[in-house]
């Protein structure tokens, strides 16, 4: 067994050799013309683990034929990024490949600055995050962002079968026959992670014995048992997850409950009932509304269940929760009525207190003018009288645009619009 992993070992030597990422290495995309004009700048490559970073950019610096180091913005030292700048001087130029990018600390950054200037040093730097939420602006402006994207099962079944049979760094020399059914379980198993399909692959591979003729066969089982269950990647403090929580309120919002769910078991795989928790309160008021009005109660209910219950119980009643906001009708007019009203407050467009319905508890109210004309509307049919009740600058002032997506609302609608037909008679 060689030392060093498969996914190492196969890591591409140019830039033919990448896998996927055809949306910056293919034929006329950016990448692909820096290496043909020979012009390697600066950048930043991020994306899900697994995606071909680090081996991006060190296929980069081959393909050019230009001297590389590889550091870790974590784990490397101060001392070791001027060892590189020393070693950058001595072959007058060097791509520094820097993993774990967004952790480099403000000394680190500001020895490599001026030498990135000059450009002495070029770097690609490599990181999980969103550059724009974690990489100081510093090093980002004088990057390119680049992002990759998870692998595809296609792309991933390509890199196996590379792997299979390469006879200098991959498993040729083992006479491998690895079924179907494995290959697309391995690349089912990885979600987009090549590394976890080719640690997968390794493992089968020097774990399964021959047959009598020398020839080691992975199936189904054996692929399954490699690779249990593909590293859900999910980091609760990470971009991904914020994506997750986005992509399961626009989903509710947009009545997919097939989505909504989907995206809901990835919270729940990621264990942050807290988030899952306040998303489905402020769903329920933001976005059901008066079109649903009992959604809310019912969500803090559901939510308070799951809360009790804990996983995996919890589950239960935060399905029925989801699948009633996302099959709920939607309206959001009160809290945008409510909005429109602070944007006014806030722009100076207020006004003074009616005088007869500023407070008149107290004496010598009257003698001002407090309250005296004040209609009581209980004392009138309907409990309703036509009086004036915003400031005069903002009287005919209309924020509530009611909506007919559900049938509180629609006789909410009703009131309002019988009430503002009395008004204007």
């Amino acid at each position: 067994m060689k030392q060093k992993p498969l996914a190492l070992r196969m890591r591409p030597t140019n830039i033919d050799e990448i896998i996927g990422q055809k949306h910056l290495v293919s034929e006329g995309k950016t990448i692909r013309r820096m290496v043909q004009a020979n012009r390697l700048a600066s950048m930043i490559l991020f994306g899900p683990p697994g995606t071909g970073k680090t081996s991006m950019a060190m296929a980069l610096a081959k393909s050019l034929s230009l001297p590389y180091k590889l550091l870790n913005a974590v784990t490397d030292k101060k001392k070791d990024m001027e060892i590189a700048v020393e070693e950058a001087k001595m072959h007058g130029r060097m791509v520094l490949i820097l993993d774990e990018v967004h952790r480099l600390d403000k000394g680190k950054q500001d020895f490599l600055l001026p030498h990135l200037e000059n450009n002495l040093l070029t770097l690609i730097g490599c990181t999980t995050s969103n550059p724009y939420h974690s990489i100081n602006p510093a090093i980002r402006s004088r990057c390119h962002l680049f992002e990759l994207y998870r692998l595809n099962k296609n792309d991933i079944k390509e890199a196996l079968s590379r792997a299979i049979a390469d006879d200098k760094e991959g498993l040729a020399e083992l006479e491998l026959d690895v079924s179907q059914k494995a290959m697309d379980h391995f690349a089912q198993a990885a979600n987009g992670d090549l590394r976890s399909a080719l640690n997968g692959l390794e493992l089968a591979a020097y774990s399964t014995p021959a047959d009598q003729k020398g020839l080691i066969h992975i199936d189904l089982e054996s692929a399954e048992e490699c690779v249990q269950k593909k590293s859900f990647t999910h980091d609760k403090d990470g971009d991904a997850h914020y994506d997750v929580l986005s992509a399961f309120q626009k989903s509710i919002r947009g009545s997919d409950v097939n989505a909504s769910l989907h995206y809901l078991g990835r919270l729940i795989e990621a264990g942050d009932l807290d988030s899952i928790a306040r998303r489905l309160v402020v769903i329920a008021y933001e976005d059901i509304g008066l079109a649903n009005p009992q959604a809310g109660p019912r969500a803090i209910a559901a939510v308070e269940a799951a809360e009790r219950l804990g996983f995996p119980e919890a589950r239960i009643p935060l399905a029925v929760a989801v699948s009633e906001l996302a099959l709920s009708p939607k309206s959001n007019t009160a809290y945008k009525a409510l909005d429109e009203a602070l944007s006014d407050i806030r722009s100076g467009r207020s006004g003074e207190v009616p005088k007869h319905l500023k407070d008149a508890h107290y004496q010598g109210a009257q003698e001002l003018g407090r309250g005296i004309e004040y209609k009581y509307p209980h004392n009138y049919d309907n409990a309703w009288v036509d009086q004036q009740y915003l400031p005069d600058t903002i009287k005919d002032k209309k924020y509530y645009k009611p909506k007919s997506t559900g049938k509180f609302e629609q006789a909410m609608k009703q009131i309002y619009d019988k009430i503002n037909q009395q008004k204007s008679n």
